[in-house]
C-alpha cells in the first residue's frame, strides 16, 4: 500500500523530499554484470528492516520540500548504510543521535562516529539534515571475500571493470537524486583521491554541479589521522557553514 501511494504521489509530483528518497531506495537495483569475486550489497533487498529504518529516518528529517546540498561518499559500507540503508549511519548513531530505536541488531562504524561528531558540532541532526542530504557516488555497496573467508568492503573504483560496468548505474542514480531537490551550484565529495577523480570525470561530462568541494574521507581520518580528528571536524563544519553563509 505504501509503495502504491508513493507511485501516485510521484506521478502527481506532490512527494516530499523524504518520500522521494524512500521511493528511490525502494526501487534501487543493479542489473549489470559484476566482475568475478565481487558481490553487490543492497540492504533494501537483503535486509528485512532496512526499508523500515530508512522510512523512519527520511520521514523524520526530510518531511518537507526544502532544497539541500548533496554530500557524496563512495559507496555503502557493511556496518553503516549496508545495514541501515542510511549513509554513514550505524544503529548506535540512530539510537543516540537520531532518536530512532533499533532493537533487532546493533552495528558500529567508525565513519559514522566521525560524521555524527561533525553533525553535533554543526548544531545537531535536525539542523544539519534540513540543509544537507548525504548520498554516495554508488548508492549500492560491494564486497569481496578474502582467502581466509573474511567478507570485506570493496569500492566501486577498486576494479576497473567494476567501475566501467557500474558507470551508467552511477550516472542514472545521480540524476535521480538531484531530482529530490538538490542544489546544483556545488556538492561535497568525501574522498580526496579516486572518489574525487571519478566524480569529477562524470561531472565534467554531465554538468551535474558547477563546483565540487572535496573533503578527506571519514574512514581515512579515523584510520590514519585519528589524533587530528578535531581539526578535521572543524574543517568539515567550516566547509558546510561556508555554503550557508553562517
Amino acid at each position: 500500500m505504501y509503495a502504491l501511494l508513493g507511485r501516485i504521489k510521484l506521478l502527481l509530483n506532490i512527494m516530499t523530499f523524504g518520500e522521494k528518497v524512500i521511493d528511490f531506495y525502494n526501487h534501487l537495483d543493479f542489473n549489470g554484470i559484476l566482475p568475478p569475486g565481487i558481490n553487490i550489497m543492497n540492504p533494501f533487498r537483503i535486509s528485512p528492516v532496512a526499508s523500515t529504518i530508512a522510512r523512519q529516518f527520511y520521514s523524520r528529517f526530510y518531511h518537507d520540500n526544502h532544497t539541500r546540498f548533496l554530500i557524496l561518499g563512495i559507496n555503502p559500507g557493511r556496518f553503516g548504510a549496508g545495514v541501515t540503508g542510511i549513509p554513514f549511519t550505524d544503529t548506535k548513531r540512530l539510537n543516540e543521535k537520531c532518536g530512532i530505536l533499533i532493537e533487532e541488531f546493533q552495528t558500529h562504524e567508525p565513519s559514522s562516529v566521525f560524521i555524527y561528531d561533525v553533525i553535533e558540532s554543526f548544531g545537531g541532526a535536525d539542523r544539519f539534515y534540513k540543509q544537507f542530504y548525504i548520498g554516495a557516488v554508488s548508492p549500492l555497496g560491494f564486497t569481496v571475500t578474502s582467502n581466509k573467508g573474511r567478507i570485506k568492503n570493496f569500492n566501486y573504483y577498486d576494479n576497473r571493470e567494476l567501475f566501467f560496468n557500474t558507470r551508467n548505474f552511477i550516472v542514472d542514480s545521480l540524476k535521480k537524486q538531484i531530482e529530490f531537490g538538490i542544489e546544483r551550484d556545488l556538492c561535497f565529495c568525501l574522498g580526496t583521491d579516486r572518489n574525487e577523480m571519478f566524480l569529477s570525470q562524470i561531472n565534467k561530462e554531465f554538468g551535474f554541479f558547477k563546483k565540487i568541494i572535496s573533503l578527506e574521507h571519514p574512514r581515512y581520518i579515523m584510520q590514519y589521522r585519528a589524533r587530528l580528528k578535531q581539526e578535521y571536524i572543524k574543517k568539515y563544519v567550516s566547509a558546510f557553514r561556508s555554503v550557508l553563509n553562517l
